[in-house]
């Protein structure tokens, strides 16, 4: 698949109408290139399309579309791929946390599969050997040259071979990369499940684009309740009809203890310790499996309007 080779001509392109894209590029003495999305520049709406694209290294389409959720009158972001198991696992989830001296961020793109520091991917299979690395980090803070030496160190590549693009959950851009993750969150659940990944075989996905927060914990609140209680998915799979309808009811946000209530009250209720909530509430809120095989469709959990209508004070 290449990915990060696919993703770092995507940032080369963007980077080339960064004026258009109200981003700023810059490259480190140590040829680390940083792209800052949302930081010190404003970024905006297809800063974050594009950040989107590139955490899924051009394996998926992503897109603003309008919103059927009742008293959301805001876009909806949608991907699809049939790619699911690179594009969404191998690339866009964020499995890795980017820690320096005073510095904090969490990690994804196809930087992820040249590290290859997760079991994630002795369970796909999948490790790139590259001489560049694209990563996307979720981040106040542009990453220091220390920190992009680490990276590039656990990458196994030089620092000019890597490229890394930053965006705080509290800006046009990163709220659009992170909403963007309704496909890989129902991809992630299902793994965690131990369900067999590649079964699946293409995946499409919305949630609705909340206003970006006044601070990065209120943006963090609402982006995980656009997914948790807003993000509706359908995937196509190759499999048996009693596995899909056993593993089913058990992949939606509402299959979790902790589903009821916005997800800042749930952060508070556990010291802000994301390893303290119930993993399983991370999902989408609604699901739909398709059976290739057999053509059967199996629906589970329910889009929670109320909730969304708290959480982004509508």
């Amino acid at each position: 698949m290449e990915l990060n080779r696919r993703a770092a001509k995507l940032v080369d392109r963007l980077v080339e109408q960064s004026d258009g894209f109200r981003i700023h590029a810059t490259q480190l003495p140590a040829g680390t290139m940083i792209v800052d999305c949302g930081i010190n520049s404003p970024g905006g709406l297809e800063a974050g399309l594009q950040l989107a694209r590139i955490c899924l290294s051009g394996l998926a389409q992503v897109s603003l579309v309008s919103s059927n959720i009742a008293g959301w009158n805001g876009p909806c972001v949608q991907v699809h791929t049939d790619h699911p198991q690179m594009a969404c696992m191998a690339s866009q989830y964020a499995g890795w946390q980017i820690t320096g001296d005073n510095y904090f961020a969490m990690g994804s793109g196809p930087m992820r599969a040249s590290a290859g520091k997760e079991s994630l991917f002795k369970d796909i299979n999948y490790h790139e050997t590259t001489n560049v690395a694209v990563g996307v980090l979720e981040s106040r803070e542009l990453p220091p040259e220390e920190v992009c030496a680490q990276i590039s160190k656990e990458c196994q590549l030089e620092t000019s071979g890597l490229k890394l693009l930053v965006a705080p959950t509290g800006s046009f851009a990163g709220a659009v990369q992170v909403v963007a993750r309704s496909v890989e969150t129902a991809l992630h659940k299902l793994h965690e499940l131990d369900f067999d990944l590649s079964k699946i075989r293409s995946g499409w996905g919305t949630a609705p684009l909340p206003p970006v927060g006044t601070n990065d914990l209120v943006a963090l609140g609402r982006t995980n309740d656009a997914v948790l209680y807003g993000g509706d998915v359908v995937l196509w799979i190759e499999s048996e009809d009693d596995e899909l309808a056993s593993i089913g009811p058990r992949v939606p946000s509402d299959s979790s203890n902790d589903y009821g209530r916005p997800f800042l009250e749930i952060f508070e209720q556990y010291d802000r310790d994301f390893y303290k909530i119930d993993p399983g509430l991370f999902s989408p809120a609604q699901v739909t499996l398709i059976n290739i095989k057999s053509g059967r469709i199996f629906q589970f959990g329910n889009i929670a309007a109320n909730l969304l209508r708290r959480s982004f004070g509508s």
